[in-house]
């Protein structure tokens, strides 16, 4: 594997990787229950087969009536209303409100005909059986839902590249969408590689570790909306490392090898992808820190990432790389805007201009607000990250950043 010649910024790298990519490289469709759909992305837009809600409904427990007849209402000289009926709910009513008309109606009951308002029951006192006293006045359309409100038939109320959250799901179960087309998830293979590499259930030998990249990174894609598939651990041998590498290729969408891309006699997962097709290996080498030794490549079509073998670089190139390659496959519609939240740095810390770094924090309240306190740890100690709330990204073109600096901390 030769040197790194060319170091270039993260966008720039993404950039090409995206460019290289096929115009088939985005999700089929599937469909799934509603119910089972959160988390899912939208393959197909959705509109309303009918207008929500679907009749008139009152938002209070009180009286339906003419909001005319309360004009000028109060306690000391109220309205008096002839009581005809209540309306039950579940059902529709026959009622008809006339003017001089009252009708009982329960939250969510609906408004019958005639009436343009609801007084709330707390502002009407009973006279006899049949008649009320409205002691505050009522303005036309107060305290009703109207016929599609909130969506009329044939709106669009759920455009296709849409995450499926909890509200969405509520929304289409609330207009009968028991069954939606998403995305099929994508399939991510990773591959572990390194001689020195046990499963999480071993025995640890003296030199050995055990595998976090997998599972990390599992968890990662999962949450991201793709589908992890592991593909096991992998001795830093070219022949073995190809042909796991060639079975991942030939089934998944994406394919991540963690470790073997630094520049070692050892480091061969360039020279593995190179093998699998054109154009093979595009960027080797991002200025970043942590995650400078990054394989970005396409072979035969299908996008192939090499990630350090450090479980914080790797983590953080993967969500550089791997998760804009799973929300391109999934055609999300909305930018990704990761949650995060404002602090202040709590000291000085320095960076090396010309690279981006990603500094991991833990946030900690303070009556202005949050401090932001660095965590400093090498790439490859996972409790680094464990012990952060969140990640703060220093741009290339800084040396630092000053202690009381506001930053926006990356929260994960």
């Amino acid at each position: 594997m030769p040197e790194f010649l060319h170091l270039i910024p993260p966008s720039e790298a993404l950039d090409r990787l995206f460019k290289a990519l096929p115009e088939s490289f985005q999700a089929e469709g599937e469909q799934v229950f509603t119910e089972d759909a959160l988390g899912r992305v939208l393959a197909a837009s959705v509109s309303a087969p009918h207008p929500l809600p679907p009749f008139a409904r009152s938002t209070v427990d009180g009286y339906s009536l003419h909001a005319v007849d309360t004009y000028g209402a109060t306690p000391s000289l109220p309205s008096y209303l002839k009581l005809i009926g209540e309306v039950h709910m579940g059902t529709s009513t026959e009622i008809a409100v006339g003017s001089g008309q009252a009708a009982l109606v329960h939250t969510g009951g609906m408004i019958p005909e005639g009436a343009d308002g609801v007084v709330k029951i707390e502002d009407t006192q009973a006279v006899g059986e049949d008649e009320i006293e409205v002691l505050k006045p009522v303005a036309g359309g107060e305290n009703i839902l109207t016929v599609g409100e909130d969506v009329r038939a044939g709106d669009i109320v759920i455009d296709a590249g849409e995450w499926l959250r909890p509200q969405e799901i509520g929304g289409l179960m609330a207009l009968g969408v028991t069954e939606v087309l998403v995305a099929r998830r994508p399939r991510v293979g990773i591959i572990s590689t390194g001689d020195e590499v046990v499963p999480p259930d071993a025995e640890v030998s003296p030199g050995q570790i055990r595998d976090i990249n997998s599972y990390a990174l599992s968890a990662l894609i999962s949450r991201s909306g793709g589908e992890p598939i592991r593909r096991g651990i992998i001795p830093d041998r070219y022949v073995e490392l190809l042909q796991t590498a060639q079975h991942a290729h030939s089934q998944d969408d994406i394919v991540v090898i963690t470790a073997g891309s630094s520049v070692s006699i050892r480091d061969i997962t360039g020279d593995v992808i190179s093998a699998l097709g054109e154009p093979g290996v595009l960027v080797h080498g991002v200025s970043i820190k942590p995650g400078k030794p990054t394989i970005l490549a396409v072979a035969d079509r299908v996008p192939m990432i090499g990630l350090p073998g450090n479980p914080v670089s790797a983590l953080v190139v993967a969500g550089l790389f791997v998760v804009p390659l799973i929300r391109r496959w999934l055609g999300l519609k909305d930018p990704d805007i990761p949650p995060t939240i404002h602090a202040h740095l709590s000291i000085n810390v320095v960076s090396e201009t010309g690279r981006e770094d990603y500094l991991p924090v833990r946030l900690v309240p303070t009556e202005e607000g949050f401090s932001a306190e660095p965590i400093f740890g090498r790439s490859n100690l996972i409790f680094t990250l464990v012990r952060a709330d969140g990640l703060v990204r220093i741009p290339s073109e800084a040396t630092g950043l000053s202690e009381g600096t506001e930053v926006r901390v990356i929260l994960f």
